[in-house]
């Protein structure tokens, strides 16, 4: 196999020794499991688990364009995080064939309280590939119909923050300043050719 190369070259690619060693799960919870791989040591979701985020993207009469984000407290971090709307797909009992544009529009409107007129895939992206086989997938929603306050679901506590594009930067870096961790799918936002236009 060969990867293209970003000077027109393609490069060989070359499989990880331990790559065909047996897995070996060393211990599983509800919704995680820590596995060993040779020398690796990672962690999965549980019982094929994944996971759906939001980009929501909602605009003003006047064209002021502005992305609905969420934060919550994070007991791995021991801190606030400032998140782009999340959620796990087919976690529920019954679910286990639950599509990622169903778990979106729910956890989009639980979460934050917005209906998506329009939601689309931009693909299945993975948050720290060295550590976590969790795979995540991406959507974009626009359309934006606020039915409701949001907050999550009992326990949650989640707070809703519509932040205008043009001043995110700054939100983010105030959010910062105050000792709040935040989640690196953040980063996508500013970086104004990723969300493009609707």
């Amino acid at each position: 196999r060969r990867a293209p190369h970003a000077f027109g070259r393609s490069l060989p690619l070359e499989r990880d020794r331990d790559a065909d060693l047996p897995e070996v799960v060393q211990w599983e919870g509800r919704f995680i499991t820590a596995k060993t791989r040779g020398r690796w040591e990672y962690v999965g979701r549980a019982r094929g688990i994944r996971a759906a985020a939001i980009i929501a993207l909602d605009r003003d009469p006047d064209g002021t364009r502005h992305v609905i984000l969420v934060s919550q407290y994070r007991v791995p971090l021991g801190r606030f995080s400032l998140e782009i709307p999340a959620g796990l797909v087919g976690d529920d009992a019954g679910g286990e064939g639950e599509d990622a544009l169903t778990a979106a529009a729910r956890e989009l409107e639980e979460e934050t309280g917005y209906r998506a007129g329009n939601l689309e895939v931009l693909g299945e992206f993975y948050s720290s590939p060295g550590m976590v086989s969790e795979a995540f997938t991406l959507l974009k929603a626009t359309a934006l119909e606020q039915v409701g306050e949001g907050g999550g679901t009992e326990g949650e506590n989640i707070l809703v923050h519509r932040v205008a594009l043009h001043d995110l930067k700054r939100f983010v870096a105030e959010w910062r300043r105050a000792g709040h961790a935040v989640d690196v799918r953040i980063a996508m936002l500013l970086t104004a050719d990723f969300l493009g236009e609707d």
